[in-house]
């Protein structure tokens, strides 16, 4: 069994979602599946995002009613991939947004660069599953653009 098994099961995650009845967000963080990049791990990151994002939407948020989709790409310096990573992970948060709005599901991206730190990430992710967050769907967020240190 390889260990990202259970992340690609596609019906294992949605049964896993359906069983927590007060599910309401998924964040999904590509980042240490990415890990330094490379174009074999730039599939595996995006196939993981795509089960994972899709198990936990039909097995919680779709039946409910309502939900969000927070996926966070790689770093900015995460390898030669990193920007394609982060294309496709923006383009998967916009599609969402349309298909999934009549399911009252949102989906954002978020974009660290090299030098976000973790707390400025969490303080975003929070921002985001909070009802202040109800407003944004299919965008993305560029973080650490104007860091000059």
């Amino acid at each position: 069994m390889h260990e990202l098994d259970p992340v690609l099961d596609e019906d294992g995650v949605s049964a896993w979602a359906a069983a927590l009845a007060r599910l309401h967000t998924l964040v999904f963080d590509s980042g240490p599946l990415f890990a330094d990049g490379g174009q074999a791990l730039l599939g595996v990151a995006l196939e993981a995002a795509w089960v994972a994002t899709r198990g936990v939407a039909t097995g919680a948020l779709i039946p409910r009613g309502a939900g969000k989709v927070v996926l966070i790409a790689p770093r900015a310096a995460g390898g030669s991939f990193a920007a394609a990573a982060s294309a496709a992970l923006e383009n998967l948060a916009r599609t969402l947004s349309v298909e999934w709005a009549r399911y009252g599901v949102t989906a954002v991206t978020i974009c660290p660069g090299a030098r976000t730190g973790d707390d400025e990430l969490a303080e975003l992710v929070c921002f985001l599953v909070s009802p202040a967050g109800d407003y944004f769907s299919g965008c993305a967020f560029e973080l650490g653009l104007l860091h000059t240190s």
